[in-house]
């Protein structure tokens, strides 16, 4: 491991040299020469979409989470509209999320005319808080989706109770977390709806892609019909058939994933294992060297999950910070570091504060968490060295900037 530096050694931003002669990116993907030819495979086979990989790829991946169904979709937030629509989301329902969170989350509520109701988070995990999910609960919530923060599971047993209780289904999005572990489990059969995404930064890339597992037969045809327009057939079925006749049965959109991305997603697959293994040595690593350095405080990790780690985001001690979260933020930039924040509460994002009335103030946890974030880079691509590169970086800006 490099050596750490001293108090005394200039910034970058301040006309030192940095960490970094090149940017580390938060996250990016990896990709191999059998991932190339699969896709090369079916760019010159007959189907291009709607056709065989698309099936391959969904028993596949059910397969790997321990899901009776998987329905891909053509992004993680076309899956997660697929989730609120299979839920019955209408005008007039509630759901009630998590504020920290990207805004598909809450934005797949509104598709259907639904109000999403947030509830604070918890302090350590940051995940949805089972307490206050039960202070939001009326005759209108419809769905509980919990969002597994940075690839740390929610807690999924008691929101699922919570949600069952009062007669809501219990959506996971799990765009965070494949691979994640709840009590011994992987996430995907463990809410009646988990919805996945194969973004470049994530665990497995499709280039843009999604999925929703469940257990449940008809949450499974419903999605898979969404995702057609709301065809009863695929394409693909009715060729083999030698049918032409088709019916559209329900209100649905385009959000089918391609052949030749599923395709790409097989051969991910295969090295999803790897590539888990590898976020989780970096995590330890970073653990270990911010174990105890004054001015931050690593994530937390409770003992009955081992999360996936799609992010490794560290919380910096704005009061005693010179500068505060923001010079931290521009210092570690300039170290070559390519740090990120994750995120925005959606309620105070300015849709929502003029659509929605929204303040600020209403969620303090994790409207302070927010002011404190900062993500650091963790991908299954990353070397030694470059996590070396973060420790050192992260060690050289908190001393510098750190005031007791």
């Amino acid at each position: 491991m490099s050596a750490l530096p001293t108090r005394l050694e200039p910034l970058a931003i301040e006309g030192g040299a940095p960490v970094r002669e090149k940017l580390l990116p938060y996250g990016r993907q990896s990709l191999d020469e059998d991932d190339i030819q699969a896709v090369v495979d079916v760019l010159k086979s007959d189907w291009l979409t709607t056709g065989p990989k698309v099936g391959e790829f969904e028993e596949a991946f059910a397969s790997w989470v321990g899901a009776k169904h998987a329905v891909s979709f053509s992004s993680g937030t076309a899956a997660l509209h697929g989730a609120a629509f299979a839920a019955g989301l209408a005008p007039g329902d509630e759901a009630i999320t998590t504020p920290l969170t990207f805004c598909a989350t809450a934005n797949c509520v509104l598709y259907q005319g639904a109000r999403p109701v947030f509830a604070d988070v918890c302090p350590d995990t940051l995940n949805l808080d089972p307490d206050q999910v039960s202070h939001r609960l009326s005759s209108r919530t419809k769905a509980v989706i919990a969002v597994d923060y940075a690839g740390h599971p929610a807690s999924l047993e008691e929101l699922h109770t919570i949600a069952k209780t009062n007669g809501a289904l219990l959506i996971e999005d799990a765009c965070h977390a494949l691979g994640a572990e709840y009590c011994g489990k992987r996430v995907g059969s463990l809410a009646d709806m988990t919805v996945f995404s194969f973004h470049p930064v994530k665990h497995l890339t499709t280039g843009e892609g999604g999925m929703v597992t469940t257990n449940d037969a008809r949450l499974a045809q419903t999605l898979s019909r969404f995702r057609n327009h709301g065809i009863s057939s695929e394409a693909r079925q009715r060729q083999e058939s030698g049918q032409w006749f088709y019916e559209m049965v329900l209100l649905g959109f385009n959000y089918r994933l391609t052949d030749f991305a599923c395709a790409l997603g097989i051969s991910q697959l295969g090295k999803l294992d790897a590539n888990l293994a590898r976020r989780r040595q970096i995590a330890a690593r970073f653990t270990s060297a911010f174990k105890g350095q004054k001015g931050l405080t690593p994530p937390r990790v409770r003992s009955d999950v081992d999360p996936a780690w799609h992010l490794y985001p560290i919380r910096v001690d704005s009061a005693n910070l010179r500068g505060g979260r923001q010079q931290i933020f521009r210092a570690l930039r300039a170290e070559n570091i390519g740090i990120n924040v994750h995120y925005i509460p959606v309620h105070q994002h300015p849709y929502y504060r003029d659509h929605l009335g929204y303040q600020g103030g209403e969620f303090p946890i994790a409207e302070r968490a927010y002011e404190q974030l900062i993500s650091l880079p963790i991908f299954h691509g990353m070397s030694d060295g470059d996590s070396d590169d973060v420790i050192k970086a992260v060690d050289k800006v908190i001393s510098h900037y750190y005031g007791g």
